[in-house]
This record gives C-alpha cells, structure tokens and sequence, in this order.
C-alpha cells in the first residue's frame, strides 16, 4: 500500500504498508520499517482512499487492533474506528485508549465521538486485542 493509496505527480508512492494478516474480509495493514526498525515513511495513517477494499484495519506492533478505516461505495473514507488516546473524549487524557469514531466528509473534514453500541456490535469482531469492558 503506497502513501494514502494513490500516485504523487504520476509516480508511485513508496509502500508504506505491508498487509499481514486479514481479519475475516479487511486487511490488516502494518507500517513498513526500515532497516533500523525505523518508519519507511512519515506518512502513517491508513490510504484516505481504498479501491481494493471496503475498511482497512490498521495494528499495533503487537498486532492489536489500533483502527479501522471505513470506505463508503465511490472509495471515500467515511469512517474511522480508534482504540487509542483521544483527549477530546476522554477528560484531556491522551494516554488512555479509548473506542471511539471519527466520520468524515468528502472534503476529509472529521468530527470525532463515542463509539455507539450499535457500531461496537456491528464492528466488534475487528477488535482483535480490545478488551470487551474497554473505555467507550
């Protein structure tokens, strides 16, 4: 996976993720390290585009679920799923992980709230390494 799943200027972007395993249909995405066991890219969040694949779930180095990505049927991201700090839900604490959901709009505007029961439900299967009484 290169970049955020596109082409810069008609060149290839660099893999920065490797697919390591899949979670009943989404791939699982890991950063790609170097040599030194350093990022191969700076760029780390999941592709803001999927052309192959309706959700990415991206891991750990433990290979814990960190988040899932959303795409709706043009490609678009439309949904993020974390489990990991969000201070804006969680009392300005941004070491404790918590469940939660950014949406976004096609401009990759976000807004960011508590995960639903519906959507922990829905989506829970991919929380692979999330305790069930996890902070939502």
């Amino acid at each position: 996976m290169g970049g955020r799943g596109t082409f810069a200027k008609g060149n290839n972007v660099p893999y920065t993720f490797e697919t390591v395993f899949k979670i009943e249909d989404v791939k699982v995405l890991k950063v790609i390290l170097d040599e030194n066991g350093k990022p191969v890219s700076n760029q780390h969040g999941l592709p803001a585009e999927s052309h192959s694949s309706w959700a990415y779930i991206k891991v750990k180095g433990d290979n814990t679920f960190h988040e899932m990505r959303i795409y709706d049927e043009d490609h678009y991201l439309v949904k993020e799923i974390g489990y990991h700090g969000e201070s804006k839900l969680n009392n300005g604490n941004y070491e404790e992980p918590i469940l939660h959901v950014h949406d976004y709009d096609r401009e990759f505007n976000r807004t960011t709230r508590k995960i639903t029961d519906e959507e922990y439900n829905l989506y829970k299967k991919y929380f692979k390494g999330v305790p069930e009484n996890a902070k939502r």
